[in-house]
């Protein structure tokens, strides 16, 4: 199995029960969810405030419907340069914490018999020169994510029911409801959630939630400069993605687990797990 990154850490601090302030933001969302016909997801870390704001920002007549969208997200490694503006993008869109990464990048240098796998600073600043002790037959790139997977094995660890599958397939985690116990970390077989040293809760990929609900793209996505990275609805008919998905050799990180990731690749070497 290639090496994750090794800044996906889990800090082992716990929350607490709920308190008052923590109560009256819980029924304030539930207050926001009857606004928006129940489409709004408060992302991990969010208040009651944001999902105020989601609200309002809403067009009026527009409103969100989850039974309408079915989301995959696929990837050509093939198209990857390594540049790092995709980790980048996130950092900023997400406020994630220095250090952890909700998409990153692994470069793979591979010989006859050997493999050398890096991602230094999540390849949020590129990639400079490397030396291996072998001779190289080819190097690219490959990005991770979460794969939001229909068989999520870190929804069904979740003890409190933080983590959660949506009904257009988007995996998201309840920050009101998380108690940071980690465990659904451990159990992501892609190494792509953590434990925010600010929030103390789970916090992973969320194909940017917030925008998609409102006809964005993830903003890696949005600023991917040779479209390797591509988000798509399978309840399209003419989606690209669709099409890609259903006539392409698309392939899945770690089939053999038997999670069905939403995310999918194409033109993925053999080296890459």
């Amino acid at each position: 199995m290639a090496p994750r990154p090794t800044s996906l850490q889990v800090i082992p601090e716990q929350r607490t029960g709920a308190t008052a302030p923590e109560c009256g933001r819980r029924q304030f969302l539930a207050d926001a969810l009857r606004l928006s016909g129940g489409a709004l997801v408060l992302l991990a870390g969010g208040s009651a405030a944001d999902a105020l704001a989601a609200v309002a920002e809403k067009p009026r007549g527009e409103a969100y419907s989850w039974d309408e969208h079915l989301y995959a997200y696929l990837i050509d490694t093939s198209k990857c340069i390594g540049c790092g503006s995709c980790v980048r993008a996130c950092e900023a869109e997400n406020k994630v914490p220095d250090g952890f990464y909700r998409t990153w990048i692994e470069r793979y240098v591979i010989g006859m018999d050997q493999t050398h796998v890096d991602s230094p600073n999540g390849g949020k600043d590129g990639f400079g020169p490397v030396q291996v002790g072998f001779t190289a037959t080819k190097s690219f790139f490959v990005p991770k994510m979460c794969n939001h997977c229909r068989a999520t094995p870190c929804v069904q660890v979740c003890p409190v029911g933080a983590s959660y599958r949506t009904k257009d397939g988007v995996v998201m985690v309840d920050g009101e409801r998380c108690i940071g116990c980690a465990y659904c970390v451990q159990a992501c077989p892609f190494g792509s959630r953590f434990i925010s040293p600010v929030t103390h809760t789970a916090e992973k990929c969320t194909w940017c939630y917030h925008r998609i609900t409102k006809g964005l793209r993830p903003a890696c996505v949005e600023v991917c400069p040779t479209g390797a990275r591509q988000f798509g609805d399978l309840k399209r008919e003419d989606d690209p993605v669709r099409r890609a998905i259903a006539q392409d050799r698309v392939e899945v990180l770690q089939a053999h687990l038997l999670t069905e990731p939403q995310c999918y690749y194409l033109h993925l070497d053999k080296e890459v797990r």
